[in-house]
């Protein structure tokens, strides 16, 4: 990617992401009790992060020309529907860490954690009935189905995931994880955001479904340079444990190759360690795990899917956002498949 592109994705993430937790923040109640839920509501979105899915929806729009007054309240939606799924899944997967910061339910315990988690979730619909007042309730209504479907889809992915560490599986291959990531990440990070912004801004010119590949292959190379970061990233940035994934048992495309390639011996231990509840699994695990992965290439093939993939993003971008006058929101749009992949 360009300096100039990078800079660009950057700088609107940081403008976009500042609209929306200032927008958002005004949907938590000022009202008791504070210390064990409204001001955990906020603890997240405080913290920062990159603001993706919400940016990705309001430049989506203003791509057609919509003030982003009109894709705003959509977009503090989506933010807090990320907010909430991060405080669960943070339970789910007995994470430590996020954004450099404990984990919520390390620092307030899990049923504080899950109750947060269950407010953000329903305050989340407050702004798409507040959508009536600028998108009427015809398109109103189509963004609380499409937000139904996406939690749906969002739900099938966890549950794919959570099942095969539960039951050790070890016989998950590649399709079987890019449909995993196609329900749990891509349907909340890139094609929901995408058919969203698509519906506000188009106003029905443009069918959502169109979105769906640009958004799929979008937000499976984000999920693979995601893992990728997991696993060799630097701490700093990261913002949470370093190998996480692997103490978590996570099925990812690196454990699935290395799965796939090792001998009868490897396979034997790695599935006993996969096994091995999360909190006896030691650091030597974790370091001989990393060690099988990079003997067996499984870090390069990641990068190379990756990589087709974010190809495949910007044809598909340029299917379906080519024919838009040239803005400073298409350029972030046809930015972003390179970024995917060249962000730490």
């Amino acid at each position: 990617m360009s300096t100039a592109s990078g800079t660009l994705v950057s700088s609107m993430l940081r403008e976009y992401g500042d609209a929306t937790r200032a927008l958002l923040f005004q949907y938590l109640p000022d009202v008791e009790p504070r210390r064990y839920l409204y001001d955990l509501a906020g603890d997240y979105p405080r913290r920062g992060g990159r603001s993706f899915r919400p940016s990705l929806c309001i430049a989506t729009a203003r791509a057609f020309g919509t003030p982003m007054e009109m894709a705003l309240r959509t977009a503090v939606s989506i933010e807090m529907i990320h907010n909430a799924m991060l405080i669960h899944d943070d339970v789910e997967d007995e994470s430590e860490q996020r954004r450099g910061k404990p984990a919520m339910h390390v620092a307030e315990g899990v049923p504080i954690a899950i109750n947060v988690g269950d407010l953000l979730s329903l305050l989340s619909m407050r702004p798409l009935l507040d959508n009536r007042r600028f998108l009427g309730p015809e398109l109103s209504l189509r963004l609380l189905e499409e937000t139904e479907r996406m939690a749906r889809e969002s739900a099938e992915g966890q549950a794919y995931e959570l099942g095969w560490r539960r039951d050790n599986v070890s016989d998950v291959c590649e399709a079987d994880y890019l449909l995993m990531v196609l329900k749990k990440t891509c349907w909340l990070a890139t094609i929901h955001p995408s058919r969203v912004g698509t519906l506000i801004g188009a106003r029905g010119g443009i069918d959502p479904d169109r979105c769906i590949r640009f958004g799929f292959f979008l937000g499976a190379a984000f999920q693979i340079q995601d893992d990728l970061l997991n696993l060799e990233g630097d701490a700093d940035s990261y913002g949470k444990e370093l190998g996480g994934d692997i103490r978590e048992g996570k099925r990812t495309l690196m454990l699935i190759h290395l799965m796939e390639r090792a001998s009868p011996s490897e396979r034997e231990r790695l599935c006993s360690i996969l096994g091995t509840p999360r909190e006896l699994r030691t650091d030597d695990d974790v370091r001989w795990v990393l060690a099988r992965m990079r003997a067996h290439d499984s870090f390069d093939y990641a990068r190379q899917v990756a990589h087709g993939l974010a190809g495949a993003a910007q044809y598909e971008f340029d299917q379906l956002y080519g024919h838009l006058p040239d803005s400073r929101d298409k350029q972030f749009l046809g930015s972003l498949p390179v970024w995917v992949i060249e962000r730490n």
